[in-house]
């Protein structure tokens, strides 16, 4: 058990007390907003806000570039996602629970390749030297930015995405010395495997209901 311990929080031993104090607000306020997510309440987007504000500042801090622009979009796109699952016509929320369709695909597809694009072109922009953590880095970005615009749509398949996403994030953070960072990914692994079964049910529901 201390080995894990160790592997987590050894590298906080030299790091400065207000960055760890950051990463500690916003390990909570992601985790929250995620857990919002799951219940199809638009609470995730202002709690989401204070996480991914602090977050960018973190990994500008750090020099990580792709993770510092995933968080600057998620800022971006939570002002949109907050506006858009709000709207209501009658008295009713015009945006409901979808699954894309084949323009949403391609959409998606082309927001990945251009994201990937974008995040490689700020690193050599910023003069950081592009290691293959890096190129992971890169990769995964482009699969959060697509995952977060499906669910400013909620769209079902951004829970996929999410999932495959933080997989991979869990022992790239860690080996980064991001231990916080890293145990949150696991958490938000185990959040979105429910939030798709919960978002799931109540498509099931809705359809069965029309």
């Amino acid at each position: 058990m201390s080995q894990i311990f160790d592997f987590f929080f050894e590298t906080y031993k030299e790091r400065e007390t207000y960055l760890i104090v950051l990463e500690a607000i916003a390990f909570v306020f992601g985790i929250l907003s995620v857990w919002y997510a799951k219940n199809e309440n638009v609470l995730v987007y202002p709690i989401g806000l204070v996480a991914t504000t602090i977050t960018v500042y973190l990994f500008l801090y750090d020099e990580l570039m792709g993770d510092m622009m995933m968080n600057f979009y998620y800022s971006i796109m939570s002002v949109y996602g907050w506006w858009n699952w709000s709207r209501k016509k009658k008295n009713k929320y015009v945006v409901p629970i979808s699954r894309t369709n084949t323009k949403e695909k391609l959409i998606g597809l082309l927001l990945f390749l251009l994201t990937i694009i974008v995040t490689y072109c700020v690193y050599k922009a910023y003069g950081t030297e592009i290691n293959s953590s890096n190129y992971i880095d890169i990769f995964t970005s482009g699969i959060f930015f697509t995952a977060m615009w499906f669910m400013a749509h909620k769209k079902l398949e951004n829970w996929t995405l999410w999932i495959v996403a933080d997989l991979i994030t869990v022992p790239l953070y860690a080996y980064r010395g991001w231990g916080m960072f890293s145990l949150q990914y696991l958490i938000f692994t185990i959040l979105a495997i429910q939030g798709y079964l919960a978002w799931k049910k109540r498509l099931d529901n809705n359809h069965q209901t029309v």
